[in-house]
């Protein structure tokens, strides 16, 4: 007598949780995924949860404060509500520039005063008496001399085995010296690029702000089926697809709700200002572009498996030197663009450009939910989506 062979699963969609996949939230019902959520938080793996607790609370709190204390409202309003956004494009860039190196286990000390040097050569490039350079071409300067600092960080790291802190902390100082001598006596440069000041001073059209919220929603929703797609060919359970109409819906309310606020005119003056800032769809794409690396790709695996145990990483065949030099390229280029997000609020270049922004940026990926430690057990890791 022989056994009827079990046909292959097509439908995954529906499936109850079995052989531990749900503790990675991977597949099962709705009831199974908020089962599970709520499980990992009762075992510790809070997530993201402190850090949106966190905000909501400090929320509350500077609205009550400003309505009893100020007699009006100016916390809660349009225009705080932009500017909240614009001043934080520079920190979030930052922290996204040192997750890399942190999920590593390892710290860049050196990621603000980078964006000083790389900064100061864009100014001293642009100058108008001097070099008088196009500030795009400058810019591209700027952000190789980012990778170039990066290069000899990792080289040091990864190749010759000092410590990052040491290493870091070295540049850390000694970058301050190369900002001065590029700045020269004054120690401060006006810039005066309409374009490059645009970048945090200007918004993108009203109609743009809605193109932004579609192109998200498509994005999201393709992401969302091509990893079905991979899951299912590779046999794997999917989640059921109402979480994907849930989370689109989830993007749909929140983009809609941000993208209506900065429609308003939030202009106290006879000049009219709306629309969505334009350096937030630039961060919004470098995040994603983050979130993509690390979660479905291989590069962004083998971050996390060095983070966890990097022996055990080089003895799975995995390039630990090569993938952690590259982190830290990676990384000082992301901090050259926090610097870019920087200068351009302000308008200007000085001497103490990038010392004061390093601790803010670590404290900022950390309350974000990554590790001081690397990976650490029970951290977050990427999808189990198969290559």
């Amino acid at each position: 007598m022989t056994a009827t062979p079990t046909p292959p699963r097509t439908d995954t969609t529906n499936l109850p949780a079995e052989g531990g996949f749900i503790g990675s939230g991977q597949e099962g019902g709705v009831l199974d995924q908020v089962r599970a959520y709520f499980q990992r938080v009762r075992h510790g793996d809070m997530g993201a949860l402190p850090a949106i607790g966190g905000l909501v609370v400090l929320v509350i709190l500077f609205a009550v404060l400003s309505e009893t204390m100020l007699g009006h409202q100016y916390f809660l309003t349009e225009r705080n509500f932009a500017n909240l956004m614009t001043q934080a494009a520079s920190l979030v860039t930052l922290a996204m520039a040192l997750t890399l190196t942190i999920l590593l286990g390892e710290i860049d000390l050196s990621a603000g005063v980078t964006s000083g040097v790389a900064l100061s050569a864009f100014v001293v490039l642009t100058k108008a008496d001097g070099i008088n350079m196009n500030w795009i071409l400058a810019l591209i300067i700027a952000l190789a001399v980012g990778m170039l600092i990066g290069t000899f960080i990792g080289f040091f790291v990864a190749r010759v085995g000092i410590p990052s802190f040491v290493v870091t902390l070295g540049l850390f100082i000694g970058l301050q010296g190369v900002t001065l001598i590029l700045l020269g006596a004054g120690g401060v440069f006006r810039i005066q690029i309409p374009e490059f000041l645009a970048i945090q001073n200007a918004n993108l059209p009203i109609w743009a702000g809605w193109v932004m919220l579609v192109v998200m929603l498509a994005i999201s929703f393709g992401m969302s089926m091509w990893d079905r797609y991979r899951r299912t060919r590779a046999g794997v359970p999917n989640r059921t697809i109402a979480l994907v109409w849930a989370k689109l819906g989830v993007i749909a309310v929140v983009g809609g709700f941000v993208v209506g606020v900065l429609s308003v005119n939030r202009s106290s003056s006879i000049k009219v200002i709306e629309g969505v800032p334009i350096v937030l769809p630039i961060v919004l794409a470098i995040l994603w572009i983050g979130t993509f690396v690390l979660d479905r790709t291989r590069f962004g695996r083998y971050i996390y498996a060095i983070g966890g145990n990097a022996e055990a990483a080089r003895r799975a065949g995995v390039k630990v030197i090569s993938i952690r030099w590259v982190a830290f390229i990676v990384g000082s280029t992301l901090a050259v663009v926090s610097g870019v997000f920087s200068a351009s609020k302000v308008g200007s270049v000085n001497a103490g450009f990038g010392t004061d922004i390093v601790l803010s940026g670590v404290a900022a990926a950390v309350v974000g939910g990554v590790s001081l430690f690397g990976v650490a057990a029970g951290s977050c890791t990427p999808q189990s989506v198969p290559s």
